[in-house]
């Protein structure tokens, strides 16, 4: 494993817009964060008061904020915790190999209110219409409606971060959930990149489905809704 994946994967908000994804990023050195209609997601190098100033002075007033930490640090006067939820991340251990499947096919701007209500409807993490500016995205239909997906997000040199995999409810059990995150880690390994992803800490069962398919636990986090005042 090279040691530059592992260093970017314990600031991996931070380490996504200060390389691959620094086109999409607003701030400064001391902090960063994505446009807000593309994502909430936003980061300091480090968690000292001074960046975690900067931090707060990037949102106007009532705009709220997603980050990601190890360990507690406290929040300036003018950020407010709204809600915190801990998060495992994982990283495949191996290459995933490439997986093919008439269903699948690779969902497009016009796909996205059908994506986002997809998420909404599932929760995989934060969504929005523009998360397609991350990186791609692909699913499976039935009937015409959309009752899968997975796709793309962080992206650091070497690895990208698998996201978004959700599927229908009452479309659960058949399967198409490990085939998505098969397809989608299969397309990132086949560029030689590591895959990694980010799952709630109580979702054991993908927890234990992940391990199955060969990734294993690297660190835990919590993350942070905040909102400035």
């Amino acid at each position: 494993m090279p040691e530059a994946v592992l260093a970017g994967l314990a600031r991996p908000i931070w380490t996504s817009l200060t390389t691959r994804h620094a086109a999409l990023a607003e701030g400064g050195p001391s902090a960063l964060r994505y446009r807000p209609e593309t994502s909430l997601f936003a980061a300091t190098p480090d968690d000292e008061p001074e960046q975690l100033s900067a931090l707060a002075a990037l949102a106007a007033p009532g705009e709220e904020m997603l980050v990601l930490r190890e360990a507690e640090a406290p929040l300036p006067a003018d950020l407010t915790l709204l809600s915190g939820a801990s998060v495992v991340q994982m990283l495949a251990e191996d290459a995933v190999p490439i997986v093919e499947d008439a269903r699948i096919e690779r969902l497009g701007a016009m796909d996205a209110a059908e994506m986002l209500a997809l998420a909404e409807a599932t929760k995989p993490g934060p969504f929005t219409l523009r998360s397609q500016d991350l990186g791609p995205f692909w699913g499976i239909r039935s009937e015409g409606r959309l009752v899968a997906m997975a796709g793309t997000r962080m992206a650091i040199p070497g690895a990208t971060e698998l996201s978004g995999l959700c599927t229908r409810p009452d479309m659960q059990g058949r399967g198409l959930g490990q085939l998505m995150l098969r397809f989608v880690a299969g397309r990132i390994s086949s560029r030689g990149e590591r895959v990694f992803l980010h799952v709630f800490a109580s979702n054991t069962r993908a927890i234990a489905l992940y391990e199955t398919l060969g990734f294993r636990r690297t660190r835990q986090f919590e993350v942070l809704r905040l909102r400035r005042e």
